[in-house]
């Protein structure tokens, strides 16, 4: 780095939240929740990263997403390491991820195991099509109110 001030970790964290999920591009990494933790080990920043599931064929993508960014900032010592315990969980989706699923016309996730409303048209008459959707995190179902499908994104 240029500078001998180090970004602060808000910063740092607000660079990581501008990085769009290449799965769901409606959500950051950070309303996501993949963004485990990030820390100064001295000059170095270490940001751990937590994949949605082990086999998630995006993590490769994300690490190289994430250091672009970084690297674009200045960051010269970084370290990205994979975290998967705890393993990650839909309950690390943010508040404001599970809004921008729902106007995004995907139903967030809830632990009942299936949608509360239709994210078209708030119905509540629903059936579920198929347990697997467009990607492995999310189901086909159906509103009976509006006849429209749409995705749910599984409670993990």
């Amino acid at each position: 780095m240029v500078s001998a001030t180090l970004p602060s970790l808000a910063e740092v964290r607000g660079w990581l939240a501008e990085i769009p999920d290449p799965e769901i591009p409606v959500l950051s990494l950070a309303d996501l929740g993949v963004i485990r933790d990030v820390a100064w080990e001295g000059d170095t920043l270490e940001v751990a990263l937590t994949p949605t599931y082990s086999g998630c064929p995006a993590t490769a993508f994300i690490r190289l997403e994430v250091e672009r960014k970084l690297r674009e900032k200045g960051i010269d010592k970084l370290r990205l390491v994979e975290r998967l315990d705890p393993p990650w969980t839909t309950d690390w989706i943010s508040a404001e991820g599970r809004a921008k699923l729902e106007a995004y016309g995907i139903a967030p996730p809830q632990p009942a195991g299936g949608p509360a409303r239709c994210p078209r048209c708030g119905g509540t008459d629903l059936e579920r099509v198929s347990q697997f959707g467009s990607t492995p995190c999310k189901a086909q179902w159906r509103c009976r109110d509006c006849l429209e499908p749409f995705d749910y994104f599984k409670c993990i």
